[in-house]
């Protein structure tokens, strides 16, 4: 087992609500990352839902108040479950205190129309990139959980004219990215906007997320290795009123789109 399974793991309780931990090698600055706070819930909900053949399709998180190192609990609702879609709440606590809240669906695959129009960025292989560089003067624990290889120009030096940003990513220790991994992907690049020439890195103190949905489109490859790399592009098209938005997508080396994300965030 993986540090990232161990540390996301949850285990049901005698009164029906799962515990977690909240564990501080995922944190960022000033807390846990959101993506790794939307593995915790996707755990918790999948181990619900009990059924393999319903795979995530959607979840959407909002973030309430910054959670803090050690026990939580995750209290899951099922909302609702048909022959072919089931829909749940959570609620992420911790000492009585609302951490975080969730929503997601789970359905099985159906037979329909099927397109991908989205077609994934150009960019240099993983292999002919090197390994980000950490940043000076800041400590993000998080970083030393992955190997990133930025694959845009501009990253964190605020030398671009576009706010598109990402590269290849994989977890530290060699795993196949589930569901949960690929949402904790979906937020655990730099924000794509300290990329932006008129702010710079020195105009921003933190971008923290108000509330993250994914939409997962594909399972990894049957064939994928532990130890490949996925590409991670993340845009952001629209900041007003100290608020942002950025996409994301999730993309094997082949171009198969697994996830796509959205979430806003605060400027500050």
């Amino acid at each position: 087992m993986t540090r990232f399974e161990r540390d996301s793991a949850a285990t049901r309780a005698a009164d029906g609500h799962y515990d977690v931990r909240i564990d501080g090698a995922w944190w960022i600055v000033v807390g846990p990352n959101g993506g790794y706070i939307a593995a915790l819930f996707l755990r918790a909900l999948q181990d619900a839902v009990g059924d393999a053949t319903r795979a995530p399709r959607s979840l959407t998180v909002h973030y309430v108040t910054p959670g803090v190192e050690g026990p939580a609990r995750v209290r899951v609702r099922t909302e609702r479950s048909g022959r072919s879609l089931t829909s749940l709440s959570a609620r992420l606590e911790q000492d009585g205190k609302l951490v975080a809240l969730a929503l997601a669906t789970f359905a099985r695959s159906r037979d329909a129309l099927e397109f991908q129009d989205l077609q994934m960025p150009e960019v240099a292989p993983p292999e002919a990139l090197p390994e980000r560089e950490p940043v000076h003067g800041r400590t993000v624990p998080m970083r030393a959980r992955f190997h990133t290889r930025p694959a845009f120009d501009g990253v964190e030096s605020g030398s671009a004219s576009r706010t598109i940003g990402g590269g290849w990513m994989r977890l530290a220790e060699p795993r196949v990215p589930d569901a949960a991994a690929l949402a904790m992907f979906c937020d655990a690049w730099p924000p794509t906007i300290a990329q932006r020439q008129a702010l710079g890195t020195s105009g921003l103190r933190g971008v923290p997320t108000i509330d993250l949905t994914v939409h997962f489109r594909a399972p990894a490859p049957s064939n994928a290795r532990p130890d490949d790399f996925y590409l991670c592009v993340f845009r952001t098209q629209t900041a007003r009123g100290g608020f942002l938005e950025e996409d994301g997508e999730i993309w094997t080396r082949d171009g198969l789109l697994l996830a796509q994300s959205r979430q806003l965030a605060m400027l500050i």
